[in-house]
């Protein structure tokens, strides 16, 4: 997929776009008034499968079977026994009358994906909430078996990865697939008004943008006695770069999303650092990164990540336009804009003035909500474009080069190769050296094309 050329003259502006999808969305609800039954039309309880039991996993899991009409968690699968039985431990007292998964339709083992979602039915919901290395074979499965999904953040790790979730999300569309991403600040209706207000010019145009996570590291857990080498990297997923695409993708990427949501762009190039200064944890993580990209009119986005203890920490994305700027993104529950670029209260033109909002439900929400009014969802293609904006930024980070759009898109460097294959038995797909050190990317030597 090519970013979208933003010097095309015919190009929709963003003005345009939001008229042309305030008439649709109007379209859509009149359609709903007069709407055909959804899929649940017979038996209006869907079933829920949940592939991945750790926080996140529960978390989803709630949120879905808090949503309007009658849901059952009907499977659930993970590696670990232990994560399992304590997300369902988690969810039984809160929401018990839902919550039917037996003994039989519990999955342990990298091929559990498998048979949680071969229990549902065309129409039901698949929740995939493991590392993201494994997000495209499991939404491929998905999309296969005719199943609805939510998946967590991020989508993949790697260009060959990307492009198995663009083609699934096409699939998923020729079938009429339901599919929702965990991409949940494109539901805060606070975040939501503060865009529209970028949009219709509040700041005027938007000139650089600035992507932050910058906070405490994160940490690793020591290999538990009999553990194998697999079980131990999968555990401690965050910090192996095979399994979550690096601190970048998998704890940047909601910022890396909204500077392009706001810009209405995708980058055309990206080049960056990074590196190990401080950590000596025996892992795959760069302790910092930077990565800038370029957007087809010339304007810059910077994406900072730091893990790092007694630095200047911040969170959030800061934007400037031509005559005012913003504070928004994950890490600012309060989206605010000034005139100028000085961040004072008499600057201050915008703040959000309605009522609370819980993103994480709302994402939830919009996804049942189509299923059972058979209404068009699919959020593949965006959630891919913005995992990817990540992972060419890590793969310039990593090699040092300047990277295109297109370039790394073509690339078939795969981080963990044979991933399909992988079994419990397997050798984790990067390995400790004598000295119990691991491979790391050496910017000017590491291959990324």
């Amino acid at each position: 997929m090519n970013a979208p050329d933003t010097t095309d003259p015919n190009r929709t502006n963003r003005r345009e776009f939001l008229k042309s999808s305030s008439k649709a969305v109007a379209g859509a609800a009149l359609a709903v008034a007069v709407a055909r039954p959804g899929y649940t039309a017979e038996n209006n309880t869907i079933k829920i499968a949940l592939v991945g039991c750790g926080g996140r996993g529960t978390g989803a899991a709630a949120q879905a079977l808090s949503t309007k009409g009658p849901t059952k968690l009907w499977a659930m699968a993970d590696v670990f026994e232990n994560r399992l039985q304590s997300s369902l431990g988690q969810l039984k007292p809160r929401l018990a009358s839902q919550v039917d998964v037996t003994p039989d339709r519990q999955f342990l083992g990298l091929d559990a994906f498998k048979k949680a979602i071969d229990t549902l039915d065309k129409g039901d919901v698949v929740l995939l909430t493991t590392p993201p290395a494994f997000r495209p074979i499991h939404l491929e499965y998905a999309v296969a078996k005719g199943v609805n999904v939510f998946m967590e953040k991020s989508f993949a790790v790697d260009p060959p990865g990307i492009r198995r979730v663009f083609q699934a999300g096409q699939d998923a569309a020729q079938k009429n697939l339901k599919i929702a991403g965990g991409l949940m600040e494109r539901h805060y209706k606070p975040l939501e008004e503060a865009v529209q207000f970028i949009y219709d010019g509040g700041i005027g145009e938007v000139v650089t943008e600035w992507a932050y996570r910058m906070h405490g590291p994160v940490g690793l857990s020591p290999k538990s006695p009999g553990q194998s080498e697999l079980a131990h990297q999968i555990a401690n997923y965050s910090c192996f770069t095979w399994l979550n695409g690096s601190f970048l993708e998998d704890w940047l990427i909601h910022n890396i999303d909204v500077c392009c949501w706001v810009k209405n762009a995708w980058p055309v190039s990206v080049q960056g650092m990074g590196g190990r200064q401080v950590r000596r944890d025996p892992d795959q993580l760069f302790d910092h990164y930077a990565a800038e990209y370029t957007f087809a009119d010339g304007t810059r986005m910077l994406a900072q990540g730091r893990h790092m203890t007694h630095c200047y920490d911040f969170w959030g994305v800061v934007v400037h336009g031509a005559k005012g700027c913003a504070l928004v993104g994950e890490g600012q529950s309060e989206p605010r804009i000034w005139k100028g670029h000085q961040q004072t209260a008499a600057n201050l033109i915008w703040r959000y003035q309605g009522p609370p909002c819980d993103h994480y439900q709302v994402e939830h929400d919009l996804l049942f909500d189509a299923i059972r009014n058979d209404k068009p969802y699919n959020e593949t293609e965006r959630c891919a474009k913005s995992a990817f904006t990540a992972v060419m930024g890590r793969m310039a980070c990593e090699c040092g080069r300047q990277l295109t759009w297109d370039e790394a898109l073509a690339s078939n460097v795969e981080l963990a190769p044979g991933l399909d294959k992988l079994t419990w038995d397997s050798d984790a797909p990067v390995m400790p050296d004598a000295s119990g050190h691991y491979p790391i990317a050496m910017p000017g030597q590491t291959q990324v094309l």
